[in-house]
């Protein structure tokens, strides 16, 4: 028999398990650990299946989220892995990195008086189930003899793909790198989401007639026009992927990493074996400025590698961390050091050229900048120097020129990023545009949002009269 609302209200949130903090933070292995069947079938009665579901509309790929819930508190788990299934091409991935707490769980009218129901949680519950139980049963529409080319396999361009595939068009994938999954292998540590979760996804995707063609660089071994030539569609998703540094001195001193490369190194590249052909520095002090989730990966990323210390920097407070609140809550539990409202001035090295440390400034919050932020001021006299073997510098990205510079038809803003219309199409017709390359750095789920868009807006393109 249905609960009551009143029985719904009366249940409280489920925590999700976790590995002991002390001992995560000497392995890769996945920190949270998912549901048990009867956690999620508990969880979901919380939902009071609103007639008029915010949550939804917080949801950048718009997935139904009081329905699919609605079928794990029945306990009809291939119901609810085709109703998530069938509005979002990457579940398994929105279930473990996707910041909820600020889209869909921050609609949640439980959220008003209490919490809200731990939507993420619950995804990632019945990704895993329908991975587990080999429960894809998307349907696709009859051939459509039209090509599409997607530019990067990322977030963003493994969705359109996705997405396209249903609609019945052929879709080629280029990916400059070896492996796919864009910033969901090569940025995102293995103890936040497993390559083989990643993995799994591409092959489901791949299933559905996504191909995939690896090492391919548009911009050099292919251009935006050769794939004019051959496809009837382009979508570029390659991110943004140019790391920006500290502009200061000692910058080029050896130890001294951008979070891209540090990362990627030990995300794709194996870089955690000692017989690692693309070795990274490990052990000794490290020091990650930035307080994004980009600099947690980091920072708890040196951690495991067996730091003495691993530090954040950071020039503001703790409030104003635009990390997620889990992965600072994840950080701390492992012990990490936060240096807050400090900015640095240098880094310090010896004759070698090998760094020693990295010099700061104390900070204040002064009034509001153009973000509407609090900026930060220098307390004069407030120097000091944090010792340290390795700076980590985790301070944002921008677009790389790679492909855009090679395509001058392209229209871009001052920032390099691709200009697009309400219907994601750039100035060249037929060519569109989403994700990090035209919002600038932003997050997984945006990427997506964009990448499902552009597929119906490329859909639309394609079968117009």
């Amino acid at each position: 028999m249905p609960l009551s609302p009143k029985e719904r209200l009366a249940i409280q949130r489920q925590a999700v398990p976790a590995q002991d903090p002390v001992a995560r933070a000497a392995n890769f292995d996945e920190v949270n650990l998912g549901y048990s069947t009867a956690l999620a079938q508990l969880e979901a009665e919380r939902c009071l299946q609103c007639k008029n579901a915010k949550c939804i509309t917080g949801c950048p790929v718009s997935v139904n989220i009081p329905r699919f819930i609605d079928f794990v508190a029945k306990g009809d788990l291939p119901g609810a892995a085709n109703s998530l299934m069938a509005d979002n091409c990457l579940p398994a991935v929105t279930g473990r990195v996707c910041p909820q707490e600020s889209q869909c769980e921050s609609q949640c009218v439980r959220a008003v008086k209490g919490t809200s129901v731990a939507i993420g949680a619950l995804e990632r519950f019945v990704a895993d189930w329908a991975r587990e139980h080999d429960a894809d049963t998307a349907a696709k529409a009859p051939p459509s003899g039209k090509r599409v080319a997607v530019v990067g396999s990322g977030p963003g361009g493994l969705t359109a793909a996705g997405e396209l595939a249903r609609l019945g068009h052929d879709v080629t994938v280029f990916e400059a790198f070896h492996t796919a999954g864009g910033v969901l292998v090569y940025g995102i540590p293995e103890f936040r989401l497993p390559k083989a979760i990643v993995g799994k996804e591409v092959e489901r995707l791949q299933a559905l007639g996504v191909k995939l063609q690896l090492n391919a660089i548009v911009g050099r071994t292919f251009s935006v026009d050769e794939l004019r030539r051959t496809h009837d569609a382009i979508f570029i998703a390659v991110g943004a992927g140019l790391p920006q540094f500290m502009n200061v001195p000692g910058e080029n001193l050896k130890g001294v990493y951008s979070a891209n490369e540090y990362l990627t190194r030990v995300n794709l590249m194996g870089a955690w074996n000692a017989d690692s052909r693309t070795p990274v520095l490990k052990g000794g002090r490290v020091v990650v400025v930035g307080g994004g989730n980009v600099a947690m990966d980091a920072v708890r990323t040196a951690k495991r590698l067996g730091a003495t210390e691993a530090i954040i920097a950071y020039r503001r407070g703790k409030e104003e961390l635009p990390a997620r609140l889990e992965e600072v809550h994840h950080a701390e539990e492992e012990g990490i050091r936060f240096e807050l409202l400090v900015a640095p001035t240098r880094v310090e090295g010896n004759a070698e050229g090998w760094v020693t440390g990295l010099s700061c400034q104390r900070m204040r919050l002064g009034q509001p900048d153009a973000s509407g932020r609090r900026k930060p001021e220098v307390i004069p006299g407030s120097d000091f120097t944090i010792a340290c073997d390795l700076v980590v510098s985790a301070i944002g990205t921008r677009a790389n020129p790679l492909l855009t510079q090679t395509c001058p038809e392209l229209t871009l803003n001052k920032w390099g990023n691709v200009v697009v219309d309400q219907d994601l199409m750039s100035s060249i017709p037929g060519v569109f545009a989403g994700g990090d390359i035209v919002r600038g750095a932003a997050t997984v789920i945006l990427a997506m949002g964009d990448g499902k868009t552009a597929a119906k807006r490329i859909d639309a393109w394609l079968r117009r009269p």
